[in-house]
């Protein structure tokens, strides 16, 4: 049974403002962006990439930074993508119509109007460590500080609700199979939201960003994106990096096009003078944090 005083407050936490509208922002209709190309003029986009790393090229002058293999960026950089034009749609089937996002995640978004914008950035964090087995690493907290570890819910227990409190009560039998863990992650969608989100994840100096750092800001309204991938500049040193979302309603995850460098997108410059301007939210860089 959901009980609405806690899932209101982690639903309203992500966005809460309705698509067509611009959070933390000013501006109008988000505008199209043509398609982006090298200097040179080689396209950034290779429309037969089939994963993220594959679609996606640095560009000219730059090459993409190293991460460790088995590492959460290098999960996140070779994410597997929907063809090239594929529609975001929402949990009921229903296109995004706003001109967006470069490329679509070729993952589920359930069909419940629960995977929202902490929860896409949630749902990549737990599939990376569900498939490296590291089972007792998953664990997110509701919005009123509760705890859900994944381990606990493996061993049979199940979160019961009652107004703003939560408890662990023991209903069914080990398991460990993905569907279950799907399960355990909507109860998570449930009652955690950006507020939850950012009080777990760590301040990180924006010269130290890394693939898998989220920019979050936490409260009602709010949003997060992820950084699915960087690139260094090999003479300059300067570095770029894109960016994925979800958002309300419950959607498919999609990497961000950059409206404001066109000739760029889907690549964001750091631009300390002044704030990150994504399609659909405006973040300062001092949002920036990780998972511990």
């Amino acid at each position: 049974m959901i009980v609405f005083a806690l899932m209101n407050l982690a639903s309203y936490i992500c966005g809460s403002i309705q698509e067509g509208h611009q959070g933390n922002r000013t501006g109008g209709e988000v505008l199209q962006a043509p398609t982006a190309k090298h200097g040179g003029g080689k396209n950034i986009i290779n429309e037969n990439g089939k994963t993220l790393f594959e679609r996606i090229n640095a560009p000219h002058g730059f090459e993409r930074v190293q991460v460790e293999p088995g590492s959460f960026g290098e999960y996140l950089r070779n994410l597997p993508l929907k063809p090239h034009g594929s529609k975001v749609h929402y949990y009921d089937g229903r296109v995004k119509g706003n001109d967006v996002y470069e490329a679509v995640i070729d993952m589920d978004v359930g069909t419940k109007d629960l995977q929202q914008c902490a929860d896409a950035v949630i749902r990549l964090r737990a599939e990376y460590l569900f498939g490296k087995r590291q089972y007792d690493r998953i664990h997110f907290n509701f919005t009123n500080g509760f705890r859900a570890d994944y381990s606990k819910w493996m061993q049979g227990y199940r979160i019961k609700v009652s107004g703003n409190k939560a408890a662990w009560v023991k209903t069914a039998g080990h398991s460990a199979d993905y569907e279950d863990f799907r399960r355990y992650l909507d109860t998570v969608f449930s009652y955690a939201g950006t507020l939850s989100l950012s009080r777990e994840l760590k301040p990180v100096a924006l010269e130290k960003m890394e693939i898998g750092d989220v920019f979050i800001q936490g409260g009602t309204p709010g949003h997060c994106v992820i950084v699915v991938d960087m690139a260094e500049n090999r003479e300059t040193g300067e570095k770029i990096f894109m960016l994925a979302q979800s958002y309300m309603p419950a959607q498919d995850i999609h990497v961000l096009k950059n409206h404001d460098d066109p000739g760029m997108s889907p690549w964001y410059a750091i631009k300390p003078e002044r704030a990150l301007v994504t399609p659909e939210w405006t973040f300062e860089w001092s949002d920036l944090k990780r998972f511990e």
